[in-house]
């Protein structure tokens, strides 16, 4: 019995000494974890140090850089690496226009006076730069083609306010103003039927033709600016005078017309707009980097009022894409070509097809050869036409002589005749005065040496 006693307080003894030990230990906050982390080989409990440890704050992941060695084969059944085309042309034609950029910036209070002035017009600035987005892709295309910057792409809107039918009072025609001499040089066609100084692809090649000539006889575009407006001889004897006196040679140390002093710094101007509109406050849309118009063959003479109603767009918006024309009726060879815009191609060869199909003429416009005794007003009176009409449509203006002999277009029984088509048709400048540069009749400089002719070559340096 005393042993059973014994026993009992022995085992008492013994529990009151754990329970004093498990109080001893260290109480520890323990993370909220789940049954599985509770598994063979947990960390052994250390007891802690006599001094307190400061708590450290949660370290970041550490993001690895690891990347594979160069003499590391590649699985076959790796994803590809994501390339990046550089050569990939931007969706936004003016972005393309600021890459192509390649001349010298003009430094001048001159540049500053016509930023001004284009901001101060906002308006007249938005007119300019719609009426450009139906030419400036093919231009851009064809300077890029050529190895030429693309600030000339936007020369036509120090020229003509990109305006295809504008006329000056020294007969210069079209986006380029070409006068007559200056673009029968450059192999521009100017009849009765079209003026090839308003054609869209002729003109354009022309300009760049005669912009790439003035630059290698300058080497500088500066001077060839000038020259385009002012003479290429002009310029070059500027260039020598100052040369003889020791002065600068640069652009804007020549001694030029005032016309020419502002020349380059309006294109300056509106390059630094277009460069950076935003810093000028100025809003410019994007502008589609996609071609505006395409070509088509002309099958034979067709009347304008009937080319427009089968690409089934308005007369004016047709002869501002072939302002060349500026009769009602066009005359076709195998070369005549219609610049339509490319979402009207096909629907114009459908339409064509079809008035074919029917048997219907495409020329309803004829021509009248006057005779003796014969006068306008009865020709007028006899094909229902006023003899203003009569005149606007034949581009018989005060300084024209009619005689005996002389050739009227008249219309045919189905001809379409209307007031639209009147005054939409480009009008036939009358003689004036006459301008230096590429608006100079003189074929040569003063020291005789003819005009140089384009290489056709890339120009690589764009000084």
């Amino acid at each position: 019995m005393r042993s059973m006693i014994s026993q009992r307080l022995l085992l008492a003894a013994l529990a009151s000494l754990l329970l004093a030990a498990c109080s001893a230990l260290p109480q520890t906050e323990t993370a909220s974890i789940t049954p599985a982390a509770k598994t063979a080989d947990a960390p052994k409990r250390v007891a802690p140090p006599e001094t307190p440890v400061a708590v450290k704050p949660p370290v970041p992941p550490v993001v690895s850089t690891w990347t594979r060695p160069l003499d590391e084969e590649v699985p076959a059944d790796a994803p590809p690496i994501p390339s990046i085309d550089l050569t990939v042309a931007p969706d936004d034609l003016w972005q393309r226009i600021r890459q192509g950029f390649g001349m010298p910036d003009l430094h001048s209070p001159l540049v500053a006076n016509r930023q001004a002035w284009y901001l101060n017009r906002p308006d007249y600035l938005k007119r300019i730069i719609g009426r450009s987005s139906k030419y400036l892709h093919h231009i851009v295309g064809e300077l890029e083609e050529r190895g030429m910057p693309t600030e000339l792409a936007l020369l036509p809107m120090v020229e003509s306010a990109f305006n295809p039918l504008a006329a000056s009072s020294a007969r210069a025609l079209g986006m380029w103003q070409f006068i007559p001499s200056t673009g029968k040089n450059f192999k521009l066609d100017q009849n009765y039927w079209r003026d090839e100084r308003r054609d869209v692809l002729a003109s354009t090649k022309a300009a760049l033709d005669y912009l790439q000539s003035i630059y290698e006889m300058h080497g500088d575009w500066h001077l060839a600016l000038a020259s385009y407006n002012w003479g290429e001889h002009a310029v070059a004897r500027a260039v020598a005078k100052n040369q003889a006196r020791g002065m600068p040679t640069a652009y804007e140390n020549l001694k030029m017309p005032k016309e020419t002093q502002y020349y380059v710094p309006k294109l300056q101007a509106l390059k630094n707009i277009i460069a950076q509109p935003e810093a000028f406050g100025f809003e410019l849309d994007p502008l589609p980097n996609r071609p505006y118009f395409d070509t088509v063959d002309l099958p034979g003479d067709m009347d304008i009022m009937l080319a427009a109603s089968l690409a089934e767009m308005p007369v004016d918006e047709f002869i501002a894409l072939n302002p060349a024309y500026h009769r009602p009726l066009i005359r076709g060879d195998a070369a005549t070509q219609l610049v339509l815009p490319a979402d009207k191609v096909d629907t114009f060869q459908s339409n064509l097809q079809l008035h074919t199909a029917q048997d219907r003429p495409l020329a309803n416009w004829r021509t009248y050869t006057l005779k003796k005794g014969e006068n306008l007003d009865r020709i007028a009176a006899r094909y229902k036409l006023s003899l203003a009409k009569l005149k606007q449509l034949n581009g018989i203006t005060p300084r024209v002589k009619v005689r005996p002999g002389f050739n009227l277009l008249v219309p045919g029984p189905h001809a379409q005749i209307s007031d639209q088509l009147a005054e939409a048709l480009p009008k036939i400048p009358s003689q004036g005065r006459k301008k230096a540069g590429k608006r100079s009749k003189k074929k040569a400089g003063a020291t005789g040496k003819p005009r140089p002719k384009p290489t056709g070559k890339p120009l690589k340096g764009r000084n």
